[in-house]
Formats: structure tokens, sequence, C-alpha cells
């Protein structure tokens, strides 16, 4: 009978027992069904939902094709966070930029944004430059369309039963000051509590 030392034979078992908690990583489809959902955060399925809804209802709508010189030119304004989460906005609103520009109905303008610093600040550079060189006086046309929105979250239970909501609202609003669409899309979602937890 062969005996083993104990630190060989802890070794074998820590081995082991990393060997079988190791986990197993796979992708799985962004579209698909296997995606994690949780009850109380938003998950990249609701940002997509969202996201969606509202780009098909704003292209359906014909808001973007009212301008005298189309592409229509977007701005993205505030999308204010009323969650208990840090979200980035992004995740909803670089969805639907992407979309409107691919659709050829809007150009994004990425030297422009709220507070003043804009996303893309070379991209800035570059045009003041070029307005300079140019002599112009006014600094920018004005965009056609500013983007706004806001993200509000409802919690409540019943028993073991959880369900939050969560309420993706934009709005679409011409140079005039005009609300010229808006968009909701609710997402709710239940679950139970387990009667034992850690």
């Amino acid at each position: 009978m062969k005996i083993f030392s104990l630190p060989v034979l802890l070794s074998v078992l820590i081995s082991g027992l990393a060997a079988g908690c190791a986990s197993k990583t796979a992708y799985v489809d962004p579209k698909g069904s296997r995606l994690i959902t949780t009850v109380d955060e938003i998950n990249i399925q609701d940002f997509t939902q969202a996201a969606e809804d509202a780009i098909q209802s704003l292209l359906v709508s014909g808001a973007l094709d009212r301008v005298p010189n189309p592409p229509a030119v977007l701005v993205i304004s505030r999308i204010v966070n009323n969650t208990s989460q840090h979200v980035d906005t992004d995740m909803l609103t670089k969805k639907i930029r992407v979309a409107l520009n691919q659709s050829g109905k809007a150009l994004t303008r990425t030297t422009f944004a709220v507070g003043g610093q804009a996303e893309d600040p070379v991209a800035q550079g570059l045009q003041q430059e070029r307005e300079f060189l140019e002599n112009k006086k006014i600094s920018q046309a004005p965009a056609d369309f500013s983007l706004s929105g806001k993200i509000i979250e409802d919690k409540t239970r019943a028993g073991n039963t959880r369900q939050s909501a969560f309420v993706f609202q934009l709005s679409l609003t011409d140079n005039r000051g005009l609300a010229v669409w808006e968009g909701e899309k609710q997402i709710v979602k239940q679950g139970k509590r387990p009667s034992v937890g850690f």
C-alpha cells in the first residue's frame, strides 16, 4: 500500500476542487432566449427591446422626413436615469443612432453635447478649424432635432413575488421646440424570491 504525504494529498484535493468549480464560458446570441434576466436590473435585452421599439416607431412616424434638406441632423440631449442603478444611457441611444444613421434618414452631430463637452472633441476641433479657415460667422447650422428622454423604475412585491417595471420614455424635439415624436416602452419582469438563500 502506497502512503501519500499530507502536502501531496492536500494539493491533489485542491486541484480536484478547483477543476470541479471551474466555470464553462460560452458565447450566446444577444437576441436569443439564453440570456440571463434579472428582476431588479435593466439587462442588455431590455435596452435592445426599448431601442428597437423606438427605432421602428420613429421611422414609421415620418418625423425625420419633414426637413427641408434631408437627411435630418440630430443631436442627443439628456437621457435622465431615474432608476436605482447606475446605467450608461448610451446602451439605449447608441443603438438608436446607429439604426437612424444606417437608414439614411438622419445624421448625428457628435460635435455638440449637453453641458458643452462634445462626444468627439477632435471632430469638434476640426470643424472649428474648417469654419475659421472658411471665415464663417456662424459656427454651426442648427440641428433639425434633439433626442431626449428618461428611464423610470417602479418596483413592487407581493409575498415571494417581486416585480420591476422599467419605462423608457423618449422625445424628438424640433428646432422650434416642438415635440414631433414621442415613444414609450414598458418592460415588466417578475420573479420569485427563493425561500432559502445565502
